[in-house]
């Protein structure tokens, strides 16, 4: 199992309310055997916070930024400008909202040079940006690509039981 003394994924929220929905990321992440560094910053109320977070992470040992927010959904965004990271926007709905899509319009709609890989709304997409850090990862840690065949193959295995009850 890969273990790890610096937390090598930063889980960032622009709200304490979001934390229900991050926590199905959070829970992926230590699955991998990964212990994200979780923060809550938001890119309008404390923008001089969110610049300085994304500029020293790479310097904290941080590989990859998964960053959550609802309505306006800027933060993804607003970390991205201040590093190289890789970064994973995850969209939430939020009240009021139109159910996500404006979070999730805000998030993949990046200009040219200033990417944001963007998972689906909500628990589905948290989960999913948990499994893409850990691919991002994976790519120069044997033990974690290691964990990653076996999650994948219990996936495939999960379903293959399920068809043969039907059959």
């Amino acid at each position: 199992m890969a273990t790890e003394k610096t937390p090598q994924v930063a889980v960032v929220m622009g709200s304490d309310s979001d934390l229900k929905v991050m926590e199905s990321c959070i829970e992926q992440l230590r699955e991998f055997g990964l212990t994200p560094e979780v923060r809550i910053i938001s890119a309008h109320r404390t923008p001089r916070i969110a610049a300085e977070f994304a500029e020293t992470a790479e310097s904290r040992g941080i590989q990859v930024i998964i960053a959550a927010a609802g309505m306006a959904a800027h933060l993804a965004g607003a970390l991205a400008a201040w590093t190289t990271l890789p970064v994973i926007g995850v969209p939430l709905a939020a009240e009021p909202g139109i159910g996500g899509l404006d979070a999730l319009l805000s998030t993949v709609q990046m200009p040219p040079g200033v990417p944001v890989a963007t998972v689906a709304i909500g628990k589905p997409g948290a989960k999913n940006a948990a499994i893409l850090a850990v691919q991002i990862l994976a790519r120069r840690d044997p033990a974690l690509r290691n964990k990653l065949v076996e999650f994948k193959t219990k996936q495939a295995q999960a379903i293959q039981q399920k068809d043969a009850a039907l059959g």
